[in-house]
């Protein structure tokens, strides 16, 4: 079980519950935009908000996403020390820096105790990119054995004063070293780990590649928090992040089990199940709903499930807890699978 650390009111690793991040992608310029996309992000259920800080100017956006939403909010630094310091000062619950690209060993100090007198975590980021000449020269890529020496060499730089309070995400953009060094680095160090597919891609592809790498790590209890990086609205990342948390059953809600239809179904199952889909959004029963296309499998998954519907032609049968409860018309099948689903 790795280290426990504390980002505003939220508990990372030390066998808390894994939490889902995003980053916005508003300009920092504009704070209130901002601001409205960071109050979207919690209502879709994010648990932790991300935002670059390039600028001086750009602290500004602290103070105001903080009045804004109640969960906690990281600064993302590149390179200039004092940022770090001016942001923590405006209220940031975390930092994400790399302490060796901030300048001397002053600089890091400098960091290391401002953050530890104000509790704030920090988060190391290293990805294929950020390698040091040094370790690339010694490995020749950015593979996972030098992805994960690259970021234990930050963490020695934090250690060095006597700070401990670090989070780590190690990202590729290729999944399977992605997993590899998330694998080697759980092995080498006890922080918590933020897990993430850098670079993932458009919402397609990226949701593949971060359900496969940060749920093959997440399913052998590697990870703390996640983010599934997508070229999209941040929002559709925290949809994909809570749906890879119910799918291995590290968050609770409302699972649908559906059937890929087949040429024995009589109803449109496909526009049914989506609408299933869209209705249960904001439902937080730890429910297991079928929606199958007809008889064959529908009685048997029902069975499973806490509720369900099976096709027949233009219309359906109602499960629940694998009896059945009635037979509905193809039109009224959501309204009346709603229904019993208020029950529960």
């Amino acid at each position: 079980m790795s280290r426990q650390v504390k980002a505003g009111n939220l508990l990372i690793g030390g066998g808390a519950p894994v939490s889902v991040q995003s980053m916005l992608n508003v300009p920092s310029t504009d704070i209130e935009g901002s601001v409205r996309q960071a109050v979207r992000l919690e209502k879709a259920g994010c648990q932790i908000i991300r935002a670059a800080i390039p600028d001086m100017e750009a602290v500004q956006l602290i103070p105001a996403i903080k009045k804004a939403v109640q969960i906690p909010l990281v600064a993302d630094i590149h390179f200039d020390y004092r940022l770090a310091l001016e942001a923590a000062a405006a209220g940031v619950d975390k930092i994400r820096i790399n302490p060796g690209n901030i300048g001397s060993e002053e600089h890091v100090k400098a960091v290391a105790d401002c953050c530890r007198n104000r509790k704030i975590p920090i988060r190391i980021g290293v990805n294929s990119g950020s390698v040091e000449r040094s370790i690339l020269a010694k490995y020749g890529a950015p593979t996972p054995e030098a992805l994960v020496e690259s970021a234990l060499y930050h963490v020695s730089l934090l250690e060095k004063y006597d700070f401990q309070d670090i989070v780590i995400s190690i990202k590729s953009s290729n999944v399977d070293t992605m997993i590899r060094a998330y694998e080697l680095c759980a092995q080498a160090c006890p922080y918590p780990l933020h897990l993430g597919v850098t670079e993932a891609g458009t919402q397609r592809m990226g949701m593949i590649k971060s359900a496969i790498g940060i749920g093959s790590l997440l399913q052998r209890g590697i990870g703390d928090t996640i983010r599934v990086s997508l070229t999209a609205d941040p929002v559709q990342e925290i949809a994909a992040g809570i749906d890879i948390l119910k799918a291995l059953g590290l968050r609770e809600g409302p699972q649908i089990v559906s059937c890929p239809t087949c040429g024995r179904t009589r109803i449109d199952l496909i526009s049914i199940a989506q609408e299933v889909e869209e209705r249960l959004a904001s439902c937080q029963k730890n429910i297991k709903v079928a929606v199958m296309g007809c008889v064959v499998n529908g009685p048997g998954e029902a069975r499973e499930a806490d509720i369900g519907l099976a096709g027949g032609k233009g219309e359906g049968l109602l499960f629940r807890k694998g009896e059945i409860l009635r037979k509905v018309p193809e039109e009224f099948l959501v309204d009346e699978l709603m229904k019993e689903i208020e029950k529960l």
